[in-house]
């Protein structure tokens, strides 16, 4: 599966006395336009696997490559506490990487197996994205296990 390029997200969401998590992910997928779905995965190996297989809602951080030692450091062993990196808050709840491109904020939708991952879908109900081309850097990429910044070829 390595041999696909991938965009990079965080996702966090509410964990144990109100401290936000987050993960690493790549498995992140658009479903459908009308009612907006996304989908992601997390492995039932994670440490913060409870936390995602429980929740109700979670946020999708979209990552440009300035956000890769995030996406190194979320993609570790272990529970990862959001306070442990840039965030601004969400009317959802759980909090945004600052430096995102795009935010989805999304309610729980639906669960399914996956093997050993669990796929979640989530339905947005609030999406941000950075509209300034000044702004805007690179989209974060991993294949093959490493990271990587898209460039534009359109000519």
């Amino acid at each position: 599966m390595g041999c696909f390029a991938t965009g990079v997200t965080i996702v966090t969401a509410a964990g144990a006395h109100g401290k936000a998590v987050g993960v690493t992910a790549n498995s992140f997928a658009s479903v459908s336009l009308d009612p907006p779905l996304v989908l992601w995965s997390i492995g039932r190996q994670s440490a913060t696997f409870k936390v995602f297989s429980r929740t109700d809602a979670f946020v999708i951080s979209v990552l440009g490559a300035s956000g890769v030692d995030a996406a190194r450091h979320f993609s570790l062993k272990g529970t990862h506490h959001v306070d442990e990196i840039p965030t601004v808050p969400t009317p959802l709840g759980p909090p945004a990487f600052a430096e995102a491109l795009a935010v989805f904020e999304c309610e729980t939708h639906a669960r399914h197996d996956g093997g050993d991952h669990l796929l979640l879908v989530g339905r947005v109900l609030r999406f941000s994205y950075v509209p300034d081309p000044e702004r805007l850097e690179a989209p974060l990429i991993y294949f093959r296990g490493r990271y990587g910044r898209a460039c534009d070829l359109s000519g």
